[in-house]
């Protein structure tokens, strides 16, 4: 069990949280939320000890093995796939790295022999089945990491951050630590990885702005709102329902303490001069004395109002594919024929590297094919969101600058779209340079609400955004008038909007019209 005591935790004036009181028990999974800047990764960063707190403290029980899911992808670059797993129970690696050396030696001399059999014992006291490799390899293959000896430094971004999660997935900890696990997985990848946490029998504690995912493994939820860390029995859906009418009770009781006192003002004001009313005015006066107010929690919590509007009616014509091909190091896709049409939603999903983000350059003519042709309609006009957005947006600007240059001159809705986005005054005078990842996001979002495009063309919008914010993307794209084709491993997204699904795999598009329930339903889910 974990204990958390009257914890507090202050950035110089800024209080995130005070008197956290929890006990974090074996078996459950705790689901860890809040706004973006509420807390939420500090008080996991409190909990693995690699932050203090302002006071208070955390109690484990004695023995208590932790395993936190590491954020830099670059601190095994010199290490094989393999080892860079297998380092997350230190003993037993360096164990398993002294015996091989141990091994290769030309003569085993009687220190050797001893040391030999210190190391044995090491060995089968960290890995008692002498499978250790074995899971090893297995974790690897399910994240879809196949070469093991590989170094570290050849993998692309998002396979070094399934190596780091492998590496605490092999560890066999009491208690899991991790930070956004299901970023930069695909849906497979994630599928899987919540059966794996669904079988973790000692404590989880998991922060994620996939609702589906905290819907799936969370026992618990733990709310960081109102300057608290508060406990709620169920999943995230539980959560919401209980901390909505929790919401209304508290607005039910302020709103009849305010009546009783204003009941009793008057009372005390009409007789308080009037001798056979006074003593009843002095015992309202009393009772007002007594009477408390709760004072008004502001919850960190903001909901951004996302509105796509379109400048022009789109055309019978929209968009077709003809014939198109793509390799890179190995053909992603090949002969393609596709047509969009007036309505259509579309969410092209698929496994990571099979070239969903390729298909969105092709058609927003970022690259182009190697074989075939796109052919966007007369009336068409494509507003594009790509993943990598470090190339769109000028650092050198205040938000507010960048969102105007070009052809928006207009400086009243430039601050308008970003305002929907939580963009406050002082923040719209923000360097572009100081954005983190979810602000450059609501950014681009911003310049997208601006731009009224007929096609939405969008890939991973989702990424770094708050629940509260994927939740109003999704209604956002459900009630837009013109066309969208959008890339998500978000479930809960893609099943807000979506009308069609591409799902490409194996050089192959199966272009399925429907929802994403019923596409699932037709492939087994």
């Amino acid at each position: 069990m974990v204990e958390v005591k009257n914890l507090t935790m202050r950035f110089a004036n800024q209080l995130l949280f005070e008197n956290v009181n929890l006990k974090l028990v074996r078996g459950q999974r705790y689901g860890l939320i809040g706004a973006n800047g509420a807390g939420k990764s500090t008080f996991l960063k409190i909990l693995s000890g690699e932050i203090e707190s302002s006071s208070g403290e955390i109690v484990f029980d004695e023995g208590l093995k932790i395993a936190v899911l590491g954020q830099d992808q670059f601190a095994f670059e010199n290490y094989t796939i393999k080892d860079a797993v297998m380092c997350a129970n230190k003993r037993l690696y360096e164990a398993l790295k002294e015996k091989e050396k141990l091994y290769m030696s030309e003569e085993f001399t009687d220190e050797i022999n001893e040391r030999l059999g210190e190391l044995e014992i090491i060995t089968a006291e960290e890995d008692p089945n002498y499978d250790c490799e074995t899971r090893c390899e297995k974790i690897l293959s399910s994240l879809k990491i196949k070469d093991f000896d590989a170094l570290m430094s050849t993998l692309q971004s998002a396979d070094k951050f399934k190596v780091l999660l492998a590496q605490v997935l092999f560890l066999g900890a009491d208690a899991l630590f991790l930070d956004e696990p299901t970023n930069n997985l695909d849906l497979e990848a994630i599928s899987w990885l919540e059966n794996e946490l669904l079988r973790h029998e000692g404590t989880l504690v998991v922060i994620s702005h996939d609702r589906h995912f905290l819907n799936k493994i969370c026992t618990r939820i733990l709310d960081v709102d109102f300057k608290q860390i508060r406990d709620f029995a169920g999943n995230y859906d539980d959560w919401y329902m209980a901390s909505t009418l929790l919401a209304k009770q508290a607005e039910l009781k302020r709103d009849k303490t305010l009546k009783e006192r204003e009941e009793l003002e008057n009372f005390i004001r009409r007789f308080s001069a009037n001798a056979s009313k006074a003593k009843q005015a002095t015992s309202r006066a009393k009772a007002l004395e007594k009477l408390e107010l709760e004072e008004i929690k502001i919850s960190s919590r903001r909901d951004p109002s996302i509105v796509f509007r379109t400048n022009r009616e789109i055309g019978n014509e929209v968009l077709e594919i003809k014939g198109i091909g793509k390799a890179y190091d190995k053909q992603l896709f090949s002969n393609l024929e596709l047509k969009i049409e007036k309505n259509d939603k579309i969410a092209l999903i698929g496994a990571n590297g099979v070239g969903k983000s390729t298909l969105a350059k092709i058609i927003a003519h970022a690259i182009s094919p190697d074989s075939g042709s796109i052919h966007l309609g007369a009336t068409i006009e494509l507003g594009y969101f790509p993943q990598d957005t470090s190339n769109l947006i000028c650092e050198n600007l205040k938000l507010y600058e960048w969102l105007m240059s070009e052809k928006f001159k207009d400086l009243d809705e430039s601050r308008k779209c970003l305002g929907r986005m939580l963009f406050s005054g002082s923040d719209q005078e923000k360097m572009a340079a100081s954005l983190s990842g979810g602000e450059k996001h609501r950014l681009m979002l911003s310049r997208l609400m601006l731009e009224r495009p007929n096609f939405l063309l969008l890939d991973e919008p989702d990424n770094h955004l708050d629940l509260e914010s994927i939740i109003a993307l999704g209604e956002a794209l459900y009630n837009f008038k013109g066309v969208v084709l959008c890339i998500s491993h978000d479930r809960e997204l893609v099943s807000a909007f979506a009308n069609r699904i591409w799902h490409l795999e194996n050089g192959k598009l199966t272009d399925f019209r429907g929802t994403y329930q019923e596409f699932l339903g037709e492939n087994d889910g």
